[in-house]
C-alpha cells in the first residue's frame, strides 16, 4: 500500500476486531478452475477462524474441503467516505467430529436457508490483512490520522 493513498493498514488484532462485527461476508475459492465469489453469514469461533454454515450437499463444501481460500468482509459507510474491508486467507475444513458439530449447532452461525443436512466449514486465519479508508474518521474503532488523503474502497 502506497503512503496518501487514502488507507491505513490494520494490524491483525485490529483486523480481527472489525471482521467480528460483520455478519456477512464472502468466500473465494476454485470452482472448475475459475474464481468464484460467494457471500454468506459466518461468525468468528473463539481462536478467530472462521465458521460458515451451509447445506452438507453444497457444492461448497465438496469444492472448499480441504484447499486454501479467501474470506473477505468490510463495513462501507457511502455517505461518510468512511469503511473497512478484512481478508482471512486460510484452510478450510470440513468439521466432522460429532462433539465439535454439537457446540457449533448451539454456538455457531445459522444457515439463512434450514437445511435437513447442514455442514460446518472452518477457515483458519493463516493470514488476516485489513485496510481503513481514513480521512479523520474513527467511527469504527480504529485511530486515523487526521488530514489523511481520501480514498475509495
Amino acid at each position: 500500500m502506497h503512503r496518501n493513498d487514502g488507507f491505513r493498514e490494520l494490524d491483525r488484532q485490529e483486523s480481527l476486531r472489525l471482521l467480528a462485527q460483520a455478519t456477512v461476508g464472502r468466500i473465494v475459492y476454485t470452482r472448475q478452475a475459475l474464481p468464484a465469489v460467494l457471500p454468506l453469514n459466518f461468525r468468528l469461533d473463539t481462536d478467530s477462524a472462521v465458521l460458515l454454515r451451509t447445506s452438507a450437499a453444497s457444492e461448497l463444501v465438496r469444492a472448499v474441503n480441504g484447499t486454501v481460500v479467501a474470506f473477505e468482509a468490510d463495513q462501507v459507510d457511502a455517505v461518510a467516505g468512511a469503511g473497512w474491508s478484512v481478508v482471512v486467507t486460510g484452510a478450510a475444513t470440513l468439521i466432522t467430529d460429532p462433539g465439535e458439530r454439537e457446540r457449533l449447532s448451539r454456538t455457531g452461525p445459522r444457515s439463512w436457508v434450514p437445511w435437513p443436512q447442514e455442514a460446518f466449514v472452518r477457515i483458519e486465519p493463516e493470514l488476516v490483512t485489513g485496510r481503513i479508508l481514513v480521512g479523520g474518521r474513527s467511527q469504527y474503532g480504529v485511530e486515523v490520522p487526521d488530514g489523511s488523503t481520501p480514498g475509495r474502497l
